[in-house]
């Protein structure tokens, strides 16, 4: 990676100028900048008259304060390259360390002896993207309701911008991030992203957990039939919880104290005396939660034999319905023959004429002067003789 100044101010041009004795030197940058662990190359291209040859070049580094002769610190031994043509005294650098920074100059010597150098010198800065990236907690136990705060710490020059990163999200920015009023939906791996115009690294994700205590406690029963009378009853508890309840303890409302412990609880032989309404409590070291209670009771058995009585019950009533309806019918089919068999019987029923009416029918040859009833007017119809039947006759003649 290859620092913006070096690409913009990485020449120098040194021309020697015969002033008297003495020859000068020019250059048209006075700083630049390299990235840490990055190669840097500084130009270097000089002019000299015609008599003065065999020209050498040295190149000195100077750090405040001593300078020391660049090809003969051991600092730079395998990192440096001089360039060694006619005219040519550029310098190379590779993997520029922090301890780089300071200043360059360049020494032209001539077999006469003479010397001329950019007495000023190259201001070598040496910066450095991101890195060292790394995360501290403020707390090494997080508990829900509490607050914490996560540090960013990055080794960067310029100074870095710091982003805040949760999973694949940006969640703040930065140096230093804080959450309050923690929740289990604050857990999760988190990491902070430094950057300059240099580059960017990642810290090492940091997993944050946050603790808190049992919460959506719920009682289950073994069975999901009738409870019968003698029957094993085994109930359990559940929880949610960060870290697992440990304590598990069982209560019956009507009781004061425990009556059992552990995430289950059975009652091996269950009568009408352990009927009641059972409850949990879980535990663990941050807090505590209670279940809903659970009604048990063997009443469902009390139900099979109300089911069976009422069905004997609704049978007897049928039954009771189906014999008069067949008694009903019996009696029908009797009374409608003997009505038919039987005319005199219906006439029985018939108006009886009046006497006067019957008496209209008779023929009047047979009345009878003297009469109570029928009985004395056929008696005394049987003592009249022929004579006065005759002369009946021939008076109706």
């Amino acid at each position: 990676m290859v620092c913006p100044a070096v690409l913009l101010q990485s020449f120098v041009w040194m021309s020697l100028m015969a002033t008297g004795v003495q020859y000068d030197v020019t250059h048209i940058i006075s700083s630049m900048c390299v990235v840490r662990q990055s190669t840097v190359y500084i130009p270097c291209k000089y002019d000299h008259p015609q008599h003065e040859q065999g020209i050498a070049v040295q190149w000195f580094h100077q750090k405040s304060p001593e300078e020391v002769r660049v090809s003969q610190d051991t600092a730079f031994k395998g990192r440096v390259e001089f360039q060694a043509d006619a005219g040519n005294c550029s310098l190379l650098l590779r993997d520029v360390r922090k301890r780089d920074a300071g200043y360059f100059r360049v020494v032209l010597s001539t077999a006469s002896g003479r010397n001329w150098t950019n007495a000023q010198g190259i201001r070598l800065e040496v910066t450095d993207p991101p890195k060292s990236v790394s995360v501290s907690v403020s707390a090494s136990e997080i508990v829900e309701a509490d607050s914490v705060t996560l540090s960013c710490n990055s080794d960067a020059k310029p100074l870095a911008e710091i982003s805040w990163i949760k999973g694949e999200m940006t969640v703040g920015s930065g140096g230093v991030y804080i959450i309050s009023d923690l929740s289990s939906d604050d857990s999760g791996e988190y990491k902070c992203r430094s950057r300059n115009k240099y580059g960017e690294k990642d810290s090492d994700a940091v997993k944050m957990n946050v603790m808190y205590a049992p919460r959506d406690v719920v009682v289950t029963l073994n069975s999901s039939g009738v409870i019968v009378e003698g029957d094993s009853v085994t109930l359990s508890c559940s929880s949610d919880s960060n870290r697992p309840a440990l304590n598990f303890s069982w209560f019956k409302e009507d009781q004061t104290s425990a009556v059992g412990s552990g995430q289950s609880f059975s009652i091996s032989s269950f009568s009408s005396s352990s009927s009641g309404r059972f409850y949990c409590e879980a535990q663990n070291k941050y807090g505590s939660q209670r279940s809903a209670s659970v009604s048990l009771s063997v009443k469902a058995e009390e139900s099979v034999w109300s089911s069976v009585i009422v069905g004997i019950s609704a049978a007897a009533v049928m039954t009771v319905i189906l014999m008069l309806v067949v008694w009903l019918l019996i009696r029908r089919k009797r009374a409608t023959p003997s009505e038919e068999q039987n005319p005199r019987g219906s006439r029985r029923h018939k108006t009886v004429e009046s006497p006067a009416d019957t008496y209209m029918t008779l023929d009047t040859k047979s009345r009878c002067a003297e009469y109570d009833t029928l009985d004395n007017m056929k008696r005394s119809c049987d003592t009249d003789g022929p004579e006065d039947q005759d002369s009946t006759y021939n008076m109706d003649n």
